[in-house]
Parts: C-alpha cells; sequence; structure tokens
C-alpha cells in the first residue's frame, strides 16, 4: 500500500496530476481544491489512497489526512466507490463536507458529480453518526483547519477526526507541531 508520495509536481491534467519521485511519474487523483492549490515545480506531499481493482490499480491523493481519512469514510457507504467519494470532496474543505454530513444535509452532497439523492442520502445515514460534531464550530476556537499538521499527527496516531480536534482545543496554535501533539496527547489522557 502507498501511503504518501512526495516529490516534483510535472503535470496537472482536469482530475490528476503526476508527481515526479526520483524519475519515475505517479499519476494521482485529487480534488478540484487541491488541484488548484498545486503548482508545477513545486516539491508536494499527497497523502494517498491506493485502489486496486482486478483490471486496474488507482492513486488518490490528498493535502491532508484529514480528507483522507474522510475519503476512507466516504468510500465504506454502499454506492460510493473512490471516484464518487473524491467528487464530494470536491464540494468544499473536508471539514466543510465533514459537517454537511453531520448536520445530514443530503442536498449539499449531491451536488457532487455522480451522487444522487439517494446515494448522498445514504451517505449522510450512515456516516453522520461517525464523523462526530461539525469541524467547522472548532476552527474558530482552536485554529484546527483541515490542513492542521497536528491534527494529521494525531489522526496517523489513530485518534478520529473529533477526538484529535477535542484534543486539541486548549492547545495554543503558536507552538511547534512537536509541542502541540505532545500537549494534545496529555489532554486526551486527561479526558
Amino acid at each position: 500500500m502507498i501511503a504518501h508520495i512526495q516529490g516534483t509536481l510535472a503535470e496537472k491534467f482536469l482530475v490528476s496530476v503526476i508527481i515526479d519521485v526520483n524519475g519515475v511519474g505517479y499519476e494521482v487523483q485529487i480534488t478540484s481544491q487541491d488541484f488548484d492549490n498545486l503548482v508545477i515545480g513545486e516539491n508536494i506531499k499527497l497523502h494517498t489512497y491506493h485502489h486496486i481493482r482486478e483490471q486496474s490499480q488507482e492513486l488518490f491523493g490528498f493535502s491532508s489526512l484529514a480528507s483522507k481519512k474522510l475519503f476512507e469514510m466516504l468510500i465504506t457507504v454502499q454506492g460510493i466507490g473512490p471516484k464518487a467519494a473524491l467528487s464530494i470532496l470536491s464540494l468544499g474543505s473536508a471539514s466543510e463536507v465533514q459537517s454537511a454530513i453531520s448536520r445530514s444535509d443530503s442536498s449539499y452532497l449531491s451536488g457532487a458529480t455522480g451522487v444522487g439523492k439517494r446515494t448522498a442520502e445514504r451517505v449522510v445515514v450512515d456516516l453522520s453518526d461517525k464523523v462526530g460534531a461539525p469541524l467547522v464550530q472548532h476552527i474558530g476556537k482552536t485554529g484546527s483547519g483541515s490542513n492542521d499538521e497536528a491534527l494529521d499527527a494525531l489522526m496517523a496516531l489513530g485518534y478520529s477526526l473529533s477526538d484529535g480536534i477535542s484534543a486539541l482545543d486548549n492547545v495554543d496554535n503558536n507552538l511547534p507541531t512537536s509541542d502541540r501533539v505532545t500537549q494534545a496527547l496529555k489532554n486526551a489522557a486527561r479526558q
């Protein structure tokens, strides 16, 4: 399994990019937000999901671990494949999509290409209790957004999105990432 790719952004297409890693080009499908933010020639790192089927193998990439984790949750829903999940994540940031799911806003989700009303409702039913409290409520208070390295580190350690946000609630955002993670782990141990 390929967990992440780091290299130089060589090319951009409509829904994918080519990342050059020491002379080998990996094609990675990404969200429209990530596509807009990436610049050819820059060194980038994407958290990846390696999708293997009988006929093909595909890489799906995300600028944050929170987006990747939400993608992995989305593909557990019947009728949502990797491309539909990527389409849903292209509607907005991971926090906006997560918030829409937790608010049971199926009309927001059905705005994704290839996702109908019934499928959007299934996403809400299956995931609304799993995504936790809306992330948007926490962003103003903690500064923890979808590109928060401390939140990504906590999720890599096995914390859920909502538990990671809770652990970071009272941690100073101006601290270095390693110190924020240490403080968050101490906060989580006290809870």
